[in-house]
């Protein structure tokens, strides 16, 4: 887990996407998350997390449903949901936080 804090640790927004390839909204989301990383290029970093291959981790996050994205800046958790979303609403979440 002192990887993970490491990844979140920038003062740019970091957008992770929790899932597996075996959940459905959760592969529906796969280029959803793509363009908006394409999209914001390097003002922010956007990270996939497969929930299978990274079990404590999602324990300790308490990701119960998939997909979960959350949105972290200088180490905090800003912003969290479940469930699928369209790019252009994560794209304005994450513009709000890049200013910030």
């Amino acid at each position: 887990m002192s990887k993970f804090g490491e990844l979140i640790k920038t003062e740019n927004p970091v957008l992770i996407d929790f899932y597996t390839d075996w959940n459905e909204p959760s592969v529906s989301m796969h280029p959803v998350v793509r363009d908006v990383a394409a999209a914001l290029g390097d003002r922010v970093k956007v990270i996939k997390i497969d929930v299978d291959k990274n079990a404590e981790l999602a324990g300790a996050l308490k990701i119960n449903t998939l997909p979960t994205l959350m949105i972290y800046k200088n180490s905090q958790m800003k912003w969290r949901q479940t469930g699928e979303l369209d790019a252009n609403t994560l794209i304005g979440l994450l513009l709000e936080y890049i200013n910030k």
